[in-house]
C-alpha cells in the first residue's frame, strides 16, 4: 500500500516538474502585476515575493491532506492545489495589511461567473474577494490569505496571495519552522499553544511600538534640515537633564524635575548663537556636545549662590521688569537658581553678559511675528505704541504669576497665540491711536485674563465689575468693539457674594 502511495506522489511531482518552467514565468508575472498595483496607489510596501510549490512541500501536503485518496490522478492534484504558486506581499505594519487588501478590493472591480474578481487590464489574474478577510487559522490567529487563479488558453492555475507585516512574517516563520515541523512538541500541545499565543501577543505589541516610531519620523519629516535641528535640540536637552539630575542627586540627595528648563536652555543656546545656517548650527552642536562632556567630568554644587561679574544692564521697560524680577529670585528660588546655573555652565564666559542675552532672547520670543497685523490700519509709530502696551502687560503678568513656567516653550507658544489673536483684532478694528486710548483698558484687561487663565489664576470681582461697566459704556457710545456676553446675565447676581472668580470664567463675559 505504501509503495502505491509514494508512486502516486512521484507521478504528481513529475508532472509538477514538467510544468515548472511555465509556472515560474506565471509566478513572475503575478508578482510584477501586484507590484504595479501597489506602485500606482502609492502604497508603502517592502517586498513582493513569489514562488512555485517545491517537491518536498508538495509531498508533505499530499500525505497530510490525503490527496491520494481525494483525487484520482496527478493532474487533478495539480489543478486543485490552492497554493500551487504563492505570492506574498510584505508590508511594514499590521495596519498596512488591511490597507493593501482594500487596494486590491478596489482594483479588481469586475466579477466573473465563478465569483472571481478581476480587472480588465489583465483578466488572466483573478482573486476570490468575497470571503471574509483576514481569515482565522486553526491556531486562532488571523491572516490575509486570498485564493487566486491564473487563466491562460483555457488552462487554470491556482495561486495563494498573502499579505503580511514584518512581525506576522516573522511569526509565520516561527510557527512553521519551530512548531509545525517539529513533531517532538506534539505531547506538549496545550503548553506550546499558550506559549505561542504569548509570543504572538508580544510581537503585536512590538508592531504597535514600531508603528509609533515610524509615524513619529514620518510626521516630523526627518529629512528636513529644520526638523533635524529640532530633533538634535531635544537630544541635547535630554543629555543636559541626565547629566545634571545625576549630579543633583550626588550633591543634594534629591532630583527636581527640570526637563522643560533644559528645553528652553537648548533653544536659547542655538538662537543666541545665531545658528540659522546648517554649518553654523553644526558648529554650535559640536561645541555644545564637547561642553557637556566636560561638565560630565566636573563637580557641580547646587546649594551655592550665583554671582555676577558686574552690574546687570537691561534695555527697555519689558527687559527691566522681567530681568529685575528674575534677579530678585535667582538666589532665593531653587528652580531659577538651577536654570541659570545650568545655562551659565554650558555657556562659558561672563555670567552678566549671558543673563542680559537671555533676557533679550525672552523678549524676542514674545515678539516674534505676533504683531504684524497691528499695522493693517495703523502707521508704524502708532503700532509700536500698542505693541509696547501689550508687551508691558506680559511683563507685568510675569511678575504676578511668579513662576518659571512662564518662560517654558509650551507656555510661550500659548501666550504668543493669544497675542497674535489680539493684534489681529486691534489691527482690523482700531483706526487710530485715539480710538485705542478709549478702548485699551478693556482690550488689555481681557488679554491679561487670557494669560492668567493659562495658569489657572483668579481675578478680583471688583475688577470684573469695573470692566463690565466700561464695556456697557462703550455700548452706550454705540461702539461695537467690546460687548457683554449673554453669559454674564446668568452670573451677574452671583458676583456680589464673591471676592474672586476664575480668569477663565471672566473671559466668557465679554466679546471683542
Amino acid at each position: 500500500m505504501e509503495l502505491k502511495i509514494f508512486n502516486f506522489i512521484d507521478e504528481v511531482n513529475d508532472l509538477l516538474e514538467e510544468k515548472r518552467n511555465d509556472l515560474e514565468e506565471i509566478s513572475i508575472e503575478l508578482s510584477s502585476y501586484f507590484q504595479e498595483i501597489l506602485i500606482l496607489n502609492n502604497e508603502a510596501y517592502m517586498n513582493v515575493n513569489s514562488r512555485v510549490k517545491g517537491k518536498e512541500s508538495l509531498k508533505e501536503k499530499i500525505l497530510r491532506n490525503n490527496y491520494y485518496k481525494k483525487y484520482n490522478s496527478p493532474q487533478m492534484v495539480i489543478e486543485n492545489l490552492s497554493d500551487l504558486m504563492g505570492v506574498r506581499i510584505e508590508c511594514r505594519f499590521i495596519e498596512d495589511e488591511k490597507r493593501v487588501y482594500k487596494i486590491f478590493k478596489k482594483h479588481f472591480n469586475k466579477t466573473d461567473i465563478n465569483g472571481y474578481s478581476y480587472n480588465q487590464l489583465n483578466d488572466r489574474i483573478r482573486l476570490e474577494l468575497e470571503g471574509k478577510q483576514p481569515q482565522e487559522q486553526k491556531n486562532g490567529f488571523k491572516i490575509f490569505r486570498i485564493d487566486g487563479v491564473y487563466i491562460d488558453n483555457g488552462n487554470k492555475y491556482n495561486f495563494e496571495l498573502q499579505i503580511k507585516s514584518l512581525v506576522n512574517t516573522f511569526w509565520g516563520e516561527i510557527e512553521h519552522k519551530v512548531i509545525y515541523k517539529n513533531n517532538n512538541y506534539v505531547m506538549w500541545d496545550g503548553f506550546i499553544k499558550d506559549i505561542m499565543a504569548s509570543i504572538k501577543k508580544n510581537l503585536t505589541m512590538i508592531d504597535n511600538q514600531l508603528q509609533i516610531v515610524y509615524n513619529q519620523f514620518n510626521e516630523n519629516n526627518s529629512g528636513d534640515p529644520e526638523v533635524r535641528k529640532v530633533q538634535m535640540e531635544l537630544l541635547l536637552s535630554k543629555m543636559i537633564y541626565e547629566i545634571y539630575s545625576n549630579k543633583m542627586k550626588t550633591s543634594i540627595g534629591i532630583v527636581v524635575d527640570f526637563k522643560k528648563s533644559c528645553d528652553t536652555i537648548m533653544k536659547y543656546i542655538f538662537r543666541s548663537n545665531n545658528a540659522d545656517k546648517l554649518n553654523e548650527y553644526n558648529h554650535i552642536l559640536l561645541k555644545t556636545f564637547t561642553r557637556l562632556n566636560e561638565i560630565g567630568r566636573n563637580k557641580v554644587e547646587f546649594n551655592s549662590e550665583l554671582q555676577f561679574e558686574r552690574e546687570i544692564c537691561l534695555e527697555g521697560e519689558f527687559c527691566e521688569i522681567i530681568g529685575n524680577r528674575i534677579l530678585q529670585m535667582i538666589n532665593e528660588e531653587f528652580q531659577w537658581n538651577l536654570f541659570f546655573r545650568v545655562l551659565f555652565e554650558i555657556e562659558l564666559g561672563n555670567n552678566a553678559e549671558d543673563f542680559e542675552t537671555f533676557i533679550s532672547f525672552i523678549k524676542e520670543r514674545f515678539e516674534e511675528d505676533n504683531f504684524d497685523d497691528l499695522y493693517i490700519n495703523l502707521d508704524v509709530d502708532q503700532g509700536d505704541v500698542i505693541k509696547k502696551d501689550i508687551m508691558n502687560v506680559i511683563a507685568k503678568l510675569f511678575v504676578e504669576v511668579d513662576s518659571i513656567n512662564f518662560i517654558y516653550d509650551n507656555v510661550i507658544e500659548k501666550i504668543n497665540k493669544a497675542t497674535k489673536k489680539l493684534s489681529r483684532k486691534i489691527g482690523t478694528k482700531i483706526k487710530d491711536i485715539e480710538q485705542w486710548e478709549r478702548v485699551k483698558d478693556v482690550f488689555l484687561k481681557l488679554f491679561e485674563y487670557k494669560i492668567l487663565a493659562l495658569f489657572d489664576k483668579n481675578v478680583k470681582v471688583s475688577e470684573v465689575k469695573e470692566l463690565i461697566s466700561l464695556a456697557e459704556k462703550r455700548k452706550d457710545e454705540r461702539a461695537e468693539d467690546v460687548t457683554i456676553s449673554a453669559a454674564v446675565i446668568d452670573y451677574i447676581f452671583k458676583l456680589d457674594d464673591m471676592d474672586e472668580i476664575k480668569a477663565e470664567t471672566a473671559i466668557k463675559f465679554f466679546k471683542i
